[in-house]
């Protein structure tokens, strides 16, 4: 049996009249058909065709393996019936090789029974021998197609590489806050203190300037404290094991309230919830959400005592929440910056703290697979959403 590469006879079409710029572009075909002049029949086809074919042929398993391994075809044409191996085995070898190489069949005759069972097996498409006109187009369209696998599988992968490596930057800038905001806290408490010593015993001793530049030095000392130990706080957040289990958010929201109760009491608040769900989540950050919302609806509260309603609903595979306020409330323009580290929309002369709490909260919920936001209030206040996967325990 003969095989073995064709070029030859396959760029009879262009003439030496033909100026190089209309070269056609090269298209490397496996033939894997044992009969000869089915094989010239196909290769005649083929010339019509708007590539320069370079044919090879395969009559055995080994022999295809080999040739898909060395040659490397942009197609393969195999005949329906090979008498020894089958088509199937072709497809399994390029399945084991993790070849995506299209593989069209070219038969005598094919019912459409069949032919569909064959596509549902893997082979790209079909011609009958009867029709081999219609193999240049369907060569064509099976390369197509080839080509926007090969250009998403490039996408997909450039992505997966990004992501890759925005996870790594993401993993080492929480490692230089940790390791940044840990280390600072020694030398700044040394700070700190000598400047508190300082202006003990030398307060009223040296001139007003004097008194008033210690002032400065200690209120700065103080205040790069709380922002290193709150900076602390968000890195543990992303460092912290993520484990999950089941969790009822009743009693989360009772804990929350036990440890805001000194708050609360002082602030007339009234804080009402309906049943909450059972889900699976990490219990204690999922707490701190709960415990950062209600404590920011108490702080920023207007002339009225704090009503706080928490709510949960069912949306698809996720559960809602809702905390809502009857507080300050939020402009719509800064619904989303709430959510920054270290942003404020107001002076710590007004309200104390570092803007660290919201952007825990994010931080948390969307480690679970969720999303927050914030939504102004109609009549006044703020509801703040998030939503945490249901899981496989939820409840129905």
């Amino acid at each position: 049996m003969d095989s073995g590469l064709y070029p030859m006879n396959l760029t009879a079409t262009r003439t030496a009249l033909e100026p190089a710029s209309t070269a056609k572009p090269q298209l490397r075909v496996l033939l894997v058909e044992g009969d000869a002049a089915g094989r010239e029949l196909i290769l005649g086809e083929l010339a019509k065709s708007e590539f320069e074919i370079v044919a090879d042929a395969a009559t055995s398993a080994d022999e295809f393996r080999h040739k898909v391994r060395t040659n490397c075809p942009d197609v393969v044409l195999a005949a329906y019936n090979l008498g020894q191996w089958t088509w199937t085995e072709a497809l399994e070898v390029l399945s084991q090789e993790d070849l995506d190489i299209p593989l069209i069949l070219v038969s005598g005759a094919l019912g459409e029974v069949t032919a569909v069972e064959c596509i549902k097996r893997g082979v790209t498409d079909y011609v009958l021998k009867d029709s081999l006109g219609r193999l240049p187009v369907t060569l064509r369209n099976a390369l197509k197609d080839k080509n926007a696998r090969d250009e998403r599988n490039r996408a997909q992968q450039s992505l997966a590489e990004k992501v890759e490596e925005l996870a790594r930057s993401n993993a080492d800038l929480e490692q230089f806050a940790y390791v940044a905001s840990h280390d600072l806290q020694e030398p700044l408490r040394m700070v700190s203190a000598y400047t508190q010593l300082l202006a003990e015993r030398y307060r009223g001793k040296l001139d007003d300037q004097a008194d008033k530049y210690i002032s400065y030095a200690v209120d700065g000392a103080t205040r790069m404290q709380s922002l290193i130990r709150d900076l602390l706080a968000f890195s543990r957040v992303g460092r912290q094991e993520n484990t999950v289990a089941s969790t009822d958010c009743n009693g989360l929201v009772e804990s929350a309230l036990e440890n805001l109760r000194a708050a609360i009491l002082e602030s007339g608040a009234i804080v009402t919830h309906g049943p909450l769900p059972m889900l699976m989540a990490n219990g204690s950050q999922l707490q701190q959400v709960f415990q950062n919302l209600i404590g920011n609806a108490v702080k920023f509260r207007g002339s009225q005592a704090p009503v706080i309603e928490i709510s949960a609903s069912k949306q698809g595979t996720e559960w809602l929440f809702s905390v809502a306020d009857n507080g300050l409330g939020i402009s719509a323009e800064h619904a989303e910056n709430v959510f920054i580290i270290f942003n404020r929309l107001h002076t710590r002369t007004e309200y104390p703290g570092n803007g660290i709490g919201l952007a825990i909260c994010r931080k948390i919920v969307e480690r679970h697979g969720g999303k927050i936001q914030a939504i102004p209030h109609e009549g006044g206040g703020t509801i703040f959403n998030f939503t945490v996967p249901a899981g496989r325990q939820d409840p129905a």
